[in-house]
């Protein structure tokens, strides 16, 4: 039963995040849409040079974090509005691409998104990201943080306090103030 349901949540996963997604952004872009051709990068060499590297990051984080999840976690990603599809994370995973940010997933597909998004210099996609990101933040907020609070507690807590959420290595850390320091003997 639970490998069904490992089953059922990745080709619904992979076909939001790998098919239809992508396929929306080739439809809003200049070669689809006449009236708003707004072009972001006009060489073609340029924009690939750009997006391959963006293309391959996201892929890495996204296929990294899905194993992670289901080895480390015991579980599996897809949980759509409280309701689990696969099932549910047994372990927080804070390893692996999870060291970096909390949703390396997210952050994967958002990359891959805005690959393809310069990949096929449409702007539009980018600003359409641009009003979505926001958008799944706060669903990751309301949603799925609570939850690993309820799950996970003190542990997720702590967690979150330490690791970004999206993008890794933009978590400011504070610095420790080591208190007063004494002035040096003079001899």
């Amino acid at each position: 039963m639970n490998f069904l349901r490992h089953l059922l949540g990745y080709i619904i996963g992979f076909s939001l995040f790998c098919i239809l997604f992508p396929y929306l952004l080739l439809l809003g872009s200049p070669n689809q849409d006449l009236c708003l051709a707004l072009n972001v990068i006009t060489n073609f060499n340029a924009g690939s040079i750009i997006a391959l590297p963006i293309l391959c990051t996201g892929l890495l984080f996204a296929v990294w974090s899905n194993i992670f999840l289901v080895y480390k976690g015991m579980g599996g990603p897809t949980d759509v509005l409280n309701v689990a599809i696969s099932p549910r994370s047994k372990k927080l995973v804070v390893t692996g691409p999870y060291r970096y940010c909390r949703n390396p997933m997210v952050f994967g597909m958002f990359s891959v998104d805005i690959s393809i998004s310069v990949f096929l210099h449409s702007l539009l996609d980018l600003i359409i990201l641009s009003l979505v990101i926001p958008i799944v933040i706060l669903y990751l907020k309301l949603t799925e943080e609570k939850r690993l609070i309820r799950d996970f507690g003190e542990e997720f807590l702590s967690y979150r306090s330490k690791v970004p959420m999206i993008v890794p290595f933009t978590k400011i850390r504070k610095k420790i103030n080591p208190g007063p320091t004494m002035p040096a003997r003079s001899k």
